[in-house]
């Protein structure tokens, strides 16, 4: 539970940055100077909030970052969905994964919400379908990976192994 408030804090702070105070394009153009995988960059066109994004339309290093801070969101959310659910599972609640999965969306939306308020940044739904996507696939995976997990660690006993 002290993980999952910190990272709660955590995201409070960076949602509380103007674009300004958390751009990483000074750092691309710095690591990424001679633009690896440009042409292959270039072919990659994402429709996002009603525009166009694109190397061509945002230029090389202004596009990887959207694909970072995107990249993130998906990551963060399905991290941060991980944490309410082991955090429900914990108290034993039950449809802990519904119950992550729709935190996790109430969280998203706040914190576009807040993000409406802070300057030079914008709260818009399409992140918040985003981050609710990333945390349906994370808890997804982890299920699975559970699953998987538990059936190697516990292997069946079958009939004959018990003769044996």
């Amino acid at each position: 539970m002290f993980l999952l408030i910190t990272v709660l804090v955590l995201l409070f702070c960076v949602s509380s940055m103007t674009y300004e105070q958390q751009t990483i394009v000074p750092t691309l153009k710095e690591t990424l100077g001679d633009q690896p995988f440009y042409n292959l960059l270039s072919k990659i066109e994402v429709t996002y909030w009603g525009q166009t994004i694109s190397v061509e339309t945002r230029g090389y290093y202004y596009f990887i970052e959207f694909l970072v801070r995107k990249g993130l969101h998906f990551v963060g959310y399905g991290f941060i969905a991980i944490l309410f659910y082991l955090m429900y599972r914990k108290f034993k609640v039950k449809f802990a994964v519904v119950f992550a999965i729709l935190t996790t969306f109430v969280v998203a939306s706040l914190d576009e919400f807040r993000q409406t308020f802070v300057v030079g940044r914008t709260g818009i739904f399409d992140d918040v379908i985003l981050d609710t996507s990333g945390a349906i696939t994370f808890i997804i995976v982890f299920k699975i990976g559970f699953v998987l997990y538990q059936k190697i660690r516990r292997p069946s006993l079958s009939p004959n192994s018990a003769s044996e």
